[in-house]
This record gives C-alpha cells, structure tokens and sequence, in this order.
C-alpha cells in the first residue's frame, strides 16, 4: 500500500512540475502538513496553504524517478542529475509530511 501512496504522490508532482498545475499535489496534503528540506535552506513549511504558497512562489523544474522504495522513503533520482530519498507520512490518507533529503 505505502509504495501506491508514495508513487502517487510521485507521479503527481512529476505532472505538476511539466504541467505548473500544483493543485493536485496541495490536495493530497493534510491541512496541517509539514515538508522539509536537508540540507537545502528552504522551509520548513507548515501547512497546506504554505506549502502551496512555496510550489507557487519558487516550483520545482525537474522531475523524480524512483530508484526503489522502503516503506514510505522514496530513493529518486532527478531528471537533472542528483539523487535524494522522498519520507511522507500518512493521516486520514492524505500526506502529513514530507521529508526531502538531496544526497548528492
């Protein structure tokens, strides 16, 4: 089931990142959802509506692929080069967190 959500999520912010249409991503969120970033100085941010203010003040521009997957962590590689592991946990099956680590 984890890896469903996590794909899901996935493949909703690749959508997002072509289309600019973040709003499928923001409704996944749980109301008070948390994302953070290591060790990129960015956020935290605490929810949905900041979450969302973030995707539209600075969106991301390239795209995730999934490398494997260990319960809900996400190893990915971006479309740019560079790898990172996605973390999300669940409430009410909406996300309410997102732990994004760049490793290289």
């Amino acid at each position: 089931m984890g890896y469903d959500r996590n794909a899901a999520h996935i493949d909703r912010f690749n959508t997002a990142v072509r289309t600019g249409d973040w709003s499928p991503v923001v409704a996944a969120l749980h109301p008070d959802a948390v994302m953070t970033f290591t060790p990129v100085p960015a956020g935290p941010f605490t929810g949905r509506a900041a979450i969302a203010a973030a995707y539209a003040e600075n969106p991301p521009d390239d795209t995730m692929r999934v490398v494997s997957v260990d319960g809900n962590t996400v190893l990915f590689e971006w479309s740019r080069g560079g790898t990172g592991t996605l973390s999300l946990r669940w409430a009410a099956g909406l996300i309410s967190r997102l732990d994004v680590r760049f490793l290289d």
